[in-house]
């Protein structure tokens, strides 16, 4: 458990009404080792901040753990948004930084 709080964080309450969503993406191969609401509150960091992944503070998972829940959250469903996108909106964060989906879909078409 973090010692640290950050203004990027959500409460726990807050991060319980979109758990069930972002648990629903990870396939269940073995038991999950970390944290749920330490990723997401991680992740957040890095929106809100836009520093590289390499530099999430000490007390977050493992900067590899929260991008690779990043990637995995922020890929585009069939409707064409993605589960982070879902759940940001669903707790009401408003951050500087956009997500994945976001930032692919400003892409010029090739």
């Amino acid at each position: 458990m973090r010692q640290k709080v950050y203004g990027s964080d959500v409460s726990r309450e807050q991060f319980e009404r979109v758990r069930s969503l972002l648990e629903g993406v990870r396939r269940r191969t073995k038991p999950r080792t970390v944290d749920l609401h330490e990723v997401f509150c991680g992740l957040l960091y890095v929106l809100k901040s836009g520093c590289q992944w390499r530099m999430l503070p000490e007390g977050f998972p493992k900067w590899r753990t929260v991008h690779s829940y990043f990637q995995k959250w922020s890929e585009p469903g069939p409707d064409g948004i993605s589960v982070l996108e879902r759940a940001l909106k669903k707790i009401g964060w408003r951050g500087p930084r956009q997500t994945g989906t976001q930032l692919h879909d400003q892409l010029p078409d090739r």
